[in-house]
C-alpha cells in the first residue's frame, strides 16, 4: 500500500467513525459502523489507525468520508465495490436524518 493510499484510507475510516459517534440515533451509528467494517474487509489486515478528526459538522463530516471514499478507486480498490460502500454510507445518512 502507497502512503497516499494509506492517506486517503484513514482519512475514510476516520471520517466514518467521526460520523458514527455523531449519529443521532443508534440504528445511523449502527448503519456507519457497518460501512467502517466493510472498508475494513477490502483491506484486509492492512488498515490506518483512526484518528480525532477537527470537524464536528455532520455534514462536513459525510462530505469527506464520501470523497475520501470515492478516491479509494483511484488506488486499485474495484469501482463497483467503492460504489456499494457509498451505497452504505448513504443509507446511512437517510437513518441520520433529524
Amino acid at each position: 500500500m502507497l502512503l497516499t493510499h494509506a492517506v486517503v484510507l484513514g482519512q475514510a475510516r476516520s471520517y466514518v467513525a467521526a460520523l458514527a459517534d455523531a449519529a443521532l440515533t443508534t440504528d445511523a451509528s449502527i448503519e456507519y459502523d457497518r460501512v467502517l467494517l466493510q472498508i475494513d474487509f477490502i483491506h484486509g489486515d492492512y488498515v490506518p489507525g483512526i484518528s480525532p478528526v477537527p470537524v464536528t459538522d455532520r455534514d462536513v463530516l459525510f462530505d469527506v468520508a464520501e470523497s475520501a471514499i470515492e478516491d479509494l478507486a483511484g488506488h486499485g480498490i474495484d469501482s463497483l465495490t467503492v460504489e456499494l460502500v457509498l451505497d452504505m454510507l448513504w443509507a446511512a445518512r437517510e437513518l441520520d436524518a433529524p
